[in-house]
This record gives structure tokens, C-alpha cells and sequence, in this order.
């Protein structure tokens, strides 16, 4: 197929000499490159080749530090395709780099599945009982492998090395923060990455400039009293009712204290306590999550998720012990899109796919853990349509009958590899040349 792929470069590609290495194009020639790259990726054999990829992950899926296969997957199709890779990074992750020259320019794609039982009855249907990708990242990982061929076929060209981010444990495992302290954005300069949508259309993007995403916390709180007969109430100490108080008082913390034009919310989504309909438990357990758009009202909100719970259980006779998950489920923060990127992020999809086609998108209260690239170096994180009125309504993300648009696969690889190739080539900087051996497996 590689050599196949190489003559298909010279059809699709009249001047491929001049398509990305020309510094002075005029601006009407730098614009052809979105759609050059979009045609590679729309070949029946490249396009064939992604859906591959995407349902063999699809129907094999591993939670967060579990990818061992996915992995494995990602490095043997970057074996074929000759492009030299650290590995591993952040545990199971995946860096690879298409040339070695500066300055460097990052494409991401997360690689992890969610703790669900898939609904959708279809050939690739997750083997695995209880997990399942509800989130789109099968996809990611195909359109970023995509766009490494893209690229690849295209290196003598690009101004620079495009490094390739294939991340762990995106789903509250902080996978991105393990990827940073492996090295992952070492002389990495911008990063780029990008999410399914089931509501934006196919063909279309959505994004903004700054806050974006909201960042997150997940918190558990047990509260204990005593426990005995639901005929004897006065006898007991009644830890249901004492988490129910609680349950309403945290609503309070956005309707009461927070201001209305900072948008937060506290959802409690786990309430587990007794299993019989005449006795008080002797302990429950509620959890659930809170969102905002700084970190300050982040650590605010925490501050009074704890207090309420502790003080509400006290108000009841009970003690309450909580849990934020610093280790396991660390603070997510928010997704804020560097603005100079955004003009970059709006140039490379509205000459792909037409400036109509590039929609601003509102605040959303979901997060995402490229927020820790976002932290360390100037990021832009965008939704890539893929809804169509001809299969109907696409259930939301961490859905069990989430499903994917795979006709989305080839903009994604597209966008992926004309914000990088495009950067390189209009926002050149000075930046050493790292030293690093030959390929491979660390």
C-alpha cells in the first residue's frame, strides 16, 4: 500500500516541490494546501485504510494506562510508515516525529475507552465486557495516524518536525500531564488537537478563542451515622437524610454564591447507601463532579464542596469524610484556546472547507485534559463535525449508542495535517535542534 500511496502523491499533487517548501508563496498559494491535503486523505485506499484502523480499536477497547494494544497498533503502523517514535511516554503513550529540524509544531490524539457496556449491535462492537469507545478516540488515533501519512509523504516540504501525540488516559486520568513529563512537548512550540462532535455538522468546525472547555473535579464523600430499624427512627442516625440536605445545599454554591456571569456547576451523579426498604444503612456514599472556567473558582468551589458536606453532616449527627482524587483523578483545568492560534485555526479550516463551514462554538461545560498543553505552551483545541440529517440524530459522547460518522475521518487527518504543515511554514521560529537518537523504543 506505501508504494501505491506514493504514486498517488504525484496524481493528486501537480507541483509537489512547491505545495508546502515555498516560503514566499503568495497567500492564494499557501491557502491550496488545505484542500490538497483533504484530497489525499479522501482516497478511497487512504480513507479504507483509517476506517481500519479506527474499528480494529473500536472493537478492542482499553481503559486509561491499559492501552497496551492500542499502542502496540499505533507503533507497527508507524514502522510501515518509517516514522521514528519514542515509546513509551506517560505509561503507554506514543511521540513520534516526522523530520528532526526545528522548529517543532504538535498534533495530539488521546487513545483511551470508558468503563461502559456498548448498546450499538454492529460487527465491531467492543469485545471487551464493560468498556467501550463512547468518546471518539478510536477515531482520533485513525485520523491522527492519517494525518502522519499525510505528512510523511510530504517531509522533504515541511518547514520543520511535526510531532505526533498519541496520549493515554485522556478520561480523568490526566493522561496529558503524564505526556508533558515525559517529554512529549520538548522544543514543541505550538500544539494542535481535535474532538468529534455529534451536533456539528460533517464537513463544518466549532471553536473560540480562549476559555473554551470548562475545567473539572471530581469529588466522593462518605457520611456516617447509625445505622438500624426504619420503624425506629429516634434511634438511629439517619445518614440518608443527612445526604440528601447536602445534595441540596451544594446547589446552593452556584445559585447563591456564585457570580451569575461565571458559569459553574456541581453535579452529584453517584448516591449509594442501603439495599433494603426497612433499615437505615450505616453509611453513604455520594460523588459526583464541578466544573468552571478559571482555576480559581475551581479551588474556591472545592473549598465549599467540603465545608457544606462536613458541615451539613454535622448538622445532621453524622461525620462526613471527602475525597477530591488529587492522585488518581487530578484537577482537569480549563480548555483556553491561545488567541493568536485561533486567526491560524481559522485561515487552515476555512480554506479546507470553505470560511461558511467555520463556526464559532459556545462555552461548553465538558472538559479536556489538552488543557495541561494548553498550561505549558500555546494550544488550540477544535470540534469536528460530523452529524448528517441522512443517519439521523448521533447520540452524545459517553453514551452506550454512541456511535462515529467515519465519512468525519478524512477532514480530521486533513485539518490535523494542515495546522501543522501550515504553522511551520508561517510561523517560523528559532529554536535549537534537539539530539536524540535513532527511532525507537525506549
Amino acid at each position: 500500500m506505501h508504494e501505491t500511496l506514493s504514486g498517488l502523491v504525484l496524481s493528486v499533487f501537480v507541483v509537489p516541490a512547491t505545495v508546502l517548501s515555498d516560503s514566499s508563496l503568495s497567500s492564494n498559494g499557501v491557502s491550496e494546501i488545505p484542500k490538497k491535503l483533504l484530497s489525499f486523505a479522501q482516497n478511497p485506499q487512504v480513507f479504507d485504510w483509517m476506517v481500519g484502523i479506527r474499528r480494529k480499536i473500536h472493537a478492542n477497547p482499553e481503559l486509561g494506562y491499559e492501552e497496551f494494544e492500542t499502542s502496540e497498533l499505533i507503533r507497527a503502523e508507524l514502522d510501515q510508515m518509517s516514522i521514528e517514535y519514542k515509546h513509551p511516554v506517560g505509561v503507554t503513550g506514543v511521540v513520534g516525529f516526522i523530520t528532526q529540524k526545528p522548529p517543532f509544531v504538535a498534533i495530539r490524539a488521546d487513545m483511551d475507552a470508558l468503563t461502559m457496556q456498548e448498546m450499538v449491535e454492529w460487527v465491531h462492537k467492543s469485545k471487551n465486557a464493560g468498556k467501550m469507545h463512547a468518546c471518539g478516540h478510536d477515531a482520533h488515533v485513525a485520523m491522527l495516524l492519517g494525518a502522519a501519512k499525510i505528512l510523511k509523504e510530504h517531509e522533504h516540504d515541511l518547514q520543520g518536525t511535526v510531532v505526533l501525540v498519541f496520549q493515554p488516559a485522556e478520561e480523568g486520568g490526566a493522561g496529558a500531564k503524564k505526556m508533558i513529563a515525559g517529554g512529549a512537548l520538548e522544543y514543541v512550540s505550538a500544539i494542535f488537537g481535535l474532538h468529534v462532535a455529534n451536533q456539528v455538522p460533517i464537513a463544518e468546525v466549532a471553536s473560540r478563542p480562549g476559555p473554551f472547555l470548562a475545567g473539572a473535579v471530581f469529588f466522593e464523600a462518605t457520611i456516617s451515622g447509625k445505622g438500624g430499624h426504619a420503624a425506629l427512627p429516634h434511634h438511629e442516625v439517619d445518614q440518608i437524610l443527612a445526604a440528601s440536605n447536602v445534595i441540596v445545599s451544594l446547589q446552593h454554591l452556584v445559585s447563591r454564591e456564585a457570580d451569575p456571569l461565571d458559569s459553574q456547576v456541581i453535579t452529584v451523579g453517584k448516591f449509594q447507601g442501603g439495599d433494603a426498604f426497612n433499615v437505615i444503612p450505616d453509611s453513604v456514599k455520594i460523588g459526583g463532579t464541578f466544573r468552571a472556567f478559571t482555576t480559581e473558582s475551581l479551588m474556591q468551589l472545592k473549598q465549599r464542596i467540603k465545608q457544606v458536606i462536613t458541615g451539613q453532616a454535622s448538622v445532621h449527627r453524622c461525620l462526613a469524610t471527602v475525597n477530591f482524587f488529587e492522585d488518581e483523578k487530578p484537577l482537569s483545568p480549563p480548555t483556553i484556546n491561545h488567541k493568536d492560534l485561533h486567526e491560524h485555526f481559522r485561515n487552515v479550516a476555512g480554506d479546507m472547507l470553505g470560511f461558511e463551514k467555520v463556526k464559532d462554538h459556545q462555552r461548553w461545560m465538558g472538559s479536556e485534559d489538552f488543557a495541561y498543553y494548553q498550561e505549558a505552551i500555546p494550544g488550540y483545541f477544535s470540534f469536528l463535525g460530523m452529524a448528517d440529517d441522512a443517519l439521523g440524530p448521533l447520540p452524545m459522547p459517553h453514551s452506550p449508542y454512541f456511535h462515529i460518522n467515519e465519512d468525519a475521518l478524512p477532514y480530521g487527518a486533513a485539518l490535523h495535517a494542515s495546522f501543522a504543515a501550515r504553522y511551520l511554514l508561517e510561523f517560523q521560529q528559532e529554536v535549537p535542534l534537539p539530539e536524540r537518537e535513532h527511532h525507537d523504543e525506549l
